[in-house]
């Protein structure tokens, strides 16, 4: 795939091909590329089904959807033009092209973070302060929270270019399959990119220790919160909701620093550098719509179960009240009220303690 560099028009600069034989470049396409469409079709799906169920017009929701709509600007940056000069072996790419590349991938990257971040803190208000969740996550703070995390990677991934470009390009090649603002920075005249260096080490030091400073804090919190209630079913509801965001952390953690450390150590083969760069995208990616998709279509199932059953039993939808008998979250009731439509009486099921939040 590789070519000489004479050969090509001055203006499109060659990728380092992934010096595959055409039997593999054929069937790293046809693993790649279903698994592609899947993504972003359950992606898509996801997005859909948050936006147009007014149920689920819910904080954790709204960040999932701004979850799932980075992992769909990521991959697409990545996958669709891999995949194409793996089967046509074009390989060439103009500086632009390969600038909005490098851009995208390392804004998917910080956003990840900073979203699973946000993600954390929701779910601690809303496991150790049920009572006070919606005052705590209202709309006004959900929006300056989304916004403060995309404006501070806008901010730092700017900085981060703008040390690069200040240097002249000199060359063409670039030494890997696809653009990143390390890549970018080899095709300079800079002699000297200690500066560029500690920059990058900074943020990404920056992203790693905020995400698993929320994580560290919250679960914390969390943790305490589970083992001051002696009910096992508020635990087991408090762990699930937790366990599909700590799950995609633990996935995204081990990912990004794979790829992060199989650059800094120059010993490392490079046919694993170039998996593990595909890996860093895709893995995520997939699997993200998956483990929050299945709880998301169950709690769809649960309200269109609910629904038929009210319809079929004559009474009206339930009514949930919280009582508070304390301020401590063990004390709280939820009272669920069903008014029958034929009898015009009411039923009522009492619940005390913190998992009013997740019933």
């Amino acid at each position: 795939m590789t070519q000489l560099i004479n050969k090509h028009p001055e203006h499109m600069n060659p990728l380092t091909s992934m010096d595959l034989s055409r039997e593999g470049a054929y069937a790293t396409v046809i693993i790649v590329l279903p698994a592609y469409i899947f993504t972003v079709l359950c992606h898509l799906l996801l997005i859909g089904t948050i936006v147009y169920n007014r149920t689920l017009h819910e904080p954790m929701y709204i960040l999932l959807c701004n979850l799932s709509l980075n992992d769909l600007i990521g991959i697409s940056a990545l996958v669709p033009r891999t995949l194409f000069d793996l089967m046509f072996e074009y390989g060439l790419i103009t500086f632009p092209a390969c600038f909005l590349q490098a851009w995208i991938m390392h804004t998917y990257g910080g956003g990840t973070f900073l979203i699973l971040s946000v993600m954390a803190f929701d779910r601690y208000a809303a496991i150790c302060h049920p009572l006070r969740y919606h005052s705590i996550m209202s709309r006004t703070t959900l929006i300056c929270l989304i916004a403060s995390s995309w404006i501070t990677v806008y901010v730092l991934i700017v900085v981060l270019f703008a040390l690069t470009l200040q240097y002249p390009v000199c060359r063409r090649e670039i030494p890997f399959y696809y653009c990143s603002n390390v890549n970018i920075l080899k095709l300079t005249c800079a002699t000297d990119t200690t500066v560029n260096n500690v920059y990058g080490l900074f943020i990404t030091g920056f992203f790693n220790g905020v995400v698993v400073f929320s994580i560290v804090f919250t679960y914390t919190r969390i943790l305490i919160t589970c083992c001051k209630t002696s009910d096992s079913e508020s635990k087991s509801k408090a762990w699930h909701t937790c366990g599909t965001h700590l799950t995609v952390f633990v996935i995204y953690e081990i990912s990004s620093n794979a790829i992060v450390l199989a650059q800094r150590f120059p010993n490392t083969p490079l046919m694993l550098r170039k998996i593990m760069g595909l890996a860093y995208v895709m893995v995520p990616s997939c699997l993200n719509p998956v483990i929050y998709g299945l709880n998301t279509k169950n709690i769809r199932a649960k309200r269109n179960v609910q629904g038929r059953q009210c319809e079929s039993l004559n009474v009206s939808p339930p009514v949930t009240l919280y009582v508070v008998d304390d301020l401590n979250t063990a004390n709280c009731v939820k009272w669920t009220v069903v008014r029958s439509k034929s009898t015009d009486t009411e039923s009522f099921r009492t619940i005390r303690g913190p998992e009013a939040h997740f019933t």
